[in-house]
């Protein structure tokens, strides 16, 4: 009987989102999807007036809370998504209206395991904020150092239920979509609703939002310029968040009451890169909302937010995004289309002499511009988006990065007209490419790359050994599909003798890390040696197998 009666409830809701569909001129989707018996009569006649960017943002904010995460998602692709849909998408706001107190309170109480009154010292029931997975309440946190100004996020009753509803039928829909509309692939519906269903849970629970905020005030110790709000665990739950109250001004206010628009702008810049390219973790989505100013106008202090979405960059895509920019800086066209490339994954073969020509064209709009004039987010943007083009997928972690500098830029221009964002940036890019390449870092690879070889090499002479005594008994045997067995045997042979002497020059360079002739601290000849032969070895085989196809 529950089973059937969720059905029912999936059926009507179903039926709901059919109908805004059809009412914002979605009719023909709805059709081609089959599920034009839901679809009532007149649907389109009103929508269909209105550019498609519209349309969807009207039919989203029609549908609630889920479909504005998701348009709020859809409008971070810039890569997938047209600039006049995504400006539409930016829009969309989750202000709802507040859930009276009375109906939170039980949920509260038992998230906490205790009476309101006995956790906290006094609580404002008048909220401070609304949206649609939750809203924020003033309160007096009892502590035994005395009481402490606290904010209090709690989810709405039922909500994480109703977003999982709406999670299966969007991504049934999706399917549906990609399965009876071709053309649609290209935006990855289902995709894009994957990575919708990532987002929205993680911000369902609070103890990820808790964790993230622990993480950033470690990142940030003895920065004085950023600060994060503390976490008390103990009034916190995965549905009920207790935090600190940053007592602080909104970034606009705050330049209206005399802090300068220059100084803020080039703080947050400064932080968000500290978090982007330094610590490979941030603040996914740092609009003024989230951005507080604490301190004086002489030594102003950004609060951050806000802090379930976030992003993350591994080393290695660091590295990479670091060769990006540099290469930007530079205006190095091949070496930008080079570090695009290895960001993304290619999903089919790519041509690339049209898709180099393509990024020098797309990066000319901006690399004849001073380093003051280049709008990083736009740059990002069209690159991003020229790659998509030619079937390399951009990884979201990256978009990301770009969603966070676009946000960041946009406010700092606007409290600062004349902020220089390369020209800010760069010494963070100079520091990390050279710590990159410094001799200590480029020392331990070696070495590592010594100690992995050096394994293989002790193993060698055995497996040569192993070799020789096939050949003298007579007992190797090579198989190929190559009818010119001459040319085979010939390749055969020249490995054979190949292999012998980038043998003996590994043993060679083993020998030397043994007998530890220190460079700079470490064996650096023979881990040069080593290295330095097996990475020719390699080149010469992939020459002559090419040579041989």
């Amino acid at each position: 009987m529950a089973s059937l009666l969720h059905t029912v409830r999936d059926l009507e809701r179903l039926r709901q989102i059919v109908g805004v569909l059809g009412r914002h001129g979605f009719g023909e989707v709805v059709q081609r999807t089959g599920l034009s018996s839901l679809l009532g009569a007149g649907a389109g006649s009103e929508g269909e007036k209105l550019a498609f960017g519209a349309r969807l943002r009207l039919a989203m904010q029609e549908l609630g809370p889920s479909a504005v995460k998701l348009g709020q998602i859809i409008s971070t692709r810039a890569d997938l998504v047209p600039a006049e849909v995504i400006a539409e998408l930016k829009k969309l706001q989750d202000r709802v209206p507040p859930v009276p107190f009375e109906q939170l309170r039980e949920s509260v109480e038992e998230a906490l395991g205790a009476p309101l009154a006995e956790v906290y010292e006094s609580f404002d029931e008048t909220p401070l904020a609304s949206a649609s997975i939750g809203q924020v309440h003033r309160a007096t946190l009892r502590t035994p150092e005395g009481p402490v100004d606290v904010v209090v996020k709690i989810q709405r009753p039922n909500i994480k239920p109703t977003i999982e509803r709406d999670l299966d039928l969007l991504l049934w829909l999706a399917r549906a979509v990609e399965r009876s509309i071709p053309e649609s692939r290209i935006y990855g519906p289902v995709r894009l609703v994957e990575e919708f269903e990532r987002s929205i849970m993680a911000e369902l629970d609070y103890h990820l939002e808790a964790d993230n905020a622990a993480r950033f005030t470690r990142n940030f110790e003895g920065n004085d310029a950023a600060r994060f709000p503390r976490v008390h665990r103990e009034a916190s739950s995965r549905r009920v968040l207790t935090l600190e109250f940053l007592e602080g001004q909104k970034v606009y206010d705050a330049v209206a009451a005399g802090h300068s628009g220059e100084r803020i702008a080039r703080t947050t810049l400064h932080i968000l890169i500290q978090q982007i390219f330094e610590d490979g973790f941030f603040h996914a989505d740092p609009h003024p909302g989230n951005l507080l100013i604490l301190g004086t106008p002489e030594a102003p202090v950004l609060g951050m937010i806000d802090l379930g979405l976030v992003g993350r960059l591994t080393t290695e895509m660091r590295d990479r995004t670091i060769d990006l920019m540099v290469a930007v800086a530079r205006e190095d066209h091949k070496s930008i289309a080079d570090a695009l490339f290895a960001i993304g994954k290619p999903t089919r073969k790519i041509d690339r002499r049209a898709y180099d020509a393509e990024v020098a064209r797309l990066a000319d709009r901006y690399l004849g511009k001073t380093l003051e004039d280049i709008e990083m987010s736009a740059l990002i943007r069209d690159l991003v988006g020229g790659a998509t083009k030619f079937g390399l997928e951009i990884p979201p972690d990256f978009l990301m990065v770009g969603k966070a500098l676009m946000t960041v830029e946009g406010i700092g221009k606007e409290i600062h007209p004349g902020l220089d964002v390369f020209g800010e940036v760069k010494p963070y890019f100079l520091k990390l490419f050279w710590q990159r390449y410094a001799p200590e870092k480029m020392s331990a690879e070696l070495l590592r790359t010594a100690t992995r070889i050096g394994g293989a090499a002790s193993d060698l002479p055995v497996q040569l050994q192993d070799v020789l005594e096939d050949v003298r008994h007579g007992r190797l045997v090579v198989r190929t599909e190559d009818a010119t067995r001459d040319r085979a045997f010939d390749a055969l042979g020249r490995r054979i003798y190949s292999g012998f002497i980038v043998g003996a020059l590994v043993l060679g360079g083993a020998q030397l890390v043994a007998q530890r002739s220190f460079v700079f601290g470490i064996a650096f000849l023979a881990a040069a040696l080593v290295w330095g032969t097996g990475h020719l070895a390699r080149l010469w085989l992939l020459r002559r197998r090419r040579k041989a196809k």
